[in-house]
């Protein structure tokens, strides 16, 4: 790629030519959505990957930095779910003619908050349901539908997703986490892309090791 322009996070469209890939940040219109620096889809429109986001449910999406979305990927949000404390799930409040006013939020299984950490790479045509928590540097297999907690560093497939394993062990997960090479700025990440991308991972941990002054 060329390297005598610098990396903008607030640019569209960071492959000339190609409207496919977007950065997200740059694009978003709804406040209740929050994405950090450089996440990107594989897509020309990222907002239309969030389904149910409705104002008076309150909740938001927050997706960090360096982020991979691949195209088909879907956020479900909160107002997907219907009362479900009664005996009917029916949502007659929301359809023209029914005598029923809106449930009590307190009534709604509300989740809160989807969080995507950082760095987090979600495979084409997953489904990420409400509430879900993904930590930094997850793998989320393709087709995968995700209802629960995913941990940092590790890999989950399948309808539910569920863990294949853990991507490093548990020290190298301490050191990425605290190094948190995401935050850093950009001249820096430069630098440090030999060790972000070597398959020679003890090496990678030595430096980490070392820039941590540990």
């Amino acid at each position: 790629m060329n390297c005598e322009t610098k990396p903008d996070p607030n640019v569209v469209h960071p492959i000339d030519g190609y409207e496919k890939e977007i950065y997200v940040k740059p694009t978003l219109k709804n406040p209740a959505i929050i994405v950090g620096d450089f996440t990107y889809i594989a897509d020309s429109d990222f907002e239309s990957h969030v389904t149910h986001l409705y104002e008076w449910n309150g909740d938001r999406l927050i997706i960090g930095k360096f982020c991979q979305i691949a195209a088909g990927v879907e956020f479900v949000m909160n107002g997907a779910n219907h009362q479900m404390n009664a005996i009917t799930t029916f949502p007659f409040y929301t359809l023209q003619g029914w005598n029923m006013k809106a449930p009590a939020l307190s009534d709604l299984p509300l989740k809160g908050d989807t969080v995507i950490g950082n760095d987090v790479w979600i495979g084409q045509n997953a489904t990420i349901m409400p509430g879900v928590h993904i930590g930094d540097g997850a793998i989320i297999g393709a087709n995968s539908t995700v209802a629960g907690e995913v941990q940092p560093y590790t890999i989950v497939a399948g309808n539910p997703a569920r863990l294949i394993r853990k991507r490093f062990d548990d020290e190298m997960i301490d050191l990425l986490e605290r190094f948190a090479w995401w935050d850093k700025p950009i001249d820096e990440i430069n630098v440090l892309i030999p060790i972000l991308t070597s398959s020679d991972l003890e090496k990678v941990r030595k430096e980490i090791k070392l820039r941590l002054g540990k």
